[in-house]
């Protein structure tokens, strides 16, 4: 898969949930995972996180949102359902991401929804448990950014076998002086 990813969630307060999320995230290849202002302390999921992710991907633990740190080029991507929010089929996800869920009873707090660069939504008639939704996110990411077979015309049939990537020549770029 190209690129790479960070998962979060802001004011989580089950530690079930929390596990769940990160055990996706260490599944579907995050780079990291970071909790901002949970009402709980994090570190204390082992119940629900089978996979052990904290031995395998760093989690940030963040008490405010002045204290939250991204990699340099990395764009914050809220999931809310908002009106204005880009519907997950029709998303381009960025090649550097950290995607930050809401609570499991409320929305992104205002001030986290004005420091996000994108804001997603999953096309559900309501809300899904922030578990689900994370795990949508991290699917819609991974067949969009990681290279798969298409899909066959018919239902029933195998897709045909991928083609062995073709390494290019050098790319020589040159500056026109005007």
């Amino acid at each position: 898969m190209r690129g790479y990813f960070g998962f979060g969630v802001e004011r989580i307060s089950k530690p079930m949930n929390l596990g769940t999320l990160m055990r996706s995230a260490h599944a579907f290849g995050a780079s990291f995972f970071f909790t901002l202002e949970a009402t709980f302390p994090p570190r204390k999921v082992r119940q629900s996180d089978t996979s052990d992710a904290s031995k395998h991907l760093p989690l940030y633990v963040w008490d405010s949102l002045a204290e939250m740190r991204l990699p340099r080029g990395c764009r914050l991507v809220g999931v809310e359902l908002t009106e204005e929010a880009v519907d997950l089929p029709s998303f381009r996800h960025p090649l550097s991401a950290a995607y930050v869920l809401g609570p499991e009873r409320g929305s992104l707090s205002p001030e986290l929804q004005a420091r996000c660069d994108l804001v997603v939504k999953i096309p559900t008639k309501f809300c899904v448990n922030v578990g689900i939704a994370g795990a949508l996110v991290m699917y819609d990411r991974m067949l969009s950014m990681g290279r798969f077979a298409g899909r066959p015309v018919k239902s029933g049939l195998k897709p045909d076998p991928l083609p062995d990537h073709v390494h290019g020549g050098p790319v020589i770029r040159s500056v026109k002086n005007t």
